[in-house]
């Protein structure tokens, strides 16, 4: 195994990791990799935004209304015509693809991963 970069605490702490419900999938045939396009609401706080994800292993009605957990201020990337604001989240699975991270039931949406 390669090394691994060492951060303190505060690096960490600045990364914004929050609960979202995903309200809203899309077909995305513009980007280059396989994605889909997501409508995520993370509560009251953040409000809703949107996100371009490889998830393709995940059928659109197996995302829609599910809870993910995404890096919410990293600055917006321009994928073709669309503009995706939030990172989710998933382990690399060499096998299944991404895995989503996702918190039980009965997190609340906003919530601050820490």
């Amino acid at each position: 195994m390669g090394t691994r970069s060492v951060i303190d605490i505060d690096h960490f702490d600045a990364v914004d990791m929050r609960v979202g419900r995903v309200l809203a999938v899309e077909e995305f045939p513009e980007a280059r990799v396989p994605a889909w396009k997501l409508t995520i609401d993370f509560g009251p706080e953040v409000g809703v935004k949107r996100s371009s994800a490889r998830i393709t292993n995940y059928s659109l009605d197996e995302l829609r209304g599910t809870l993910v957990v995404a890096v919410i201020n990293f600055p917006p990337r321009q994928i073709g015509p669309f503009s995706s604001e939030v990172l989710v989240l998933g382990a690399l699975d060499p096998e299944l693809g991404v895995v989503l991270l996702r918190p039980d039931r009965g997190a609340a949406i906003g919530s601050r991963i820490a």
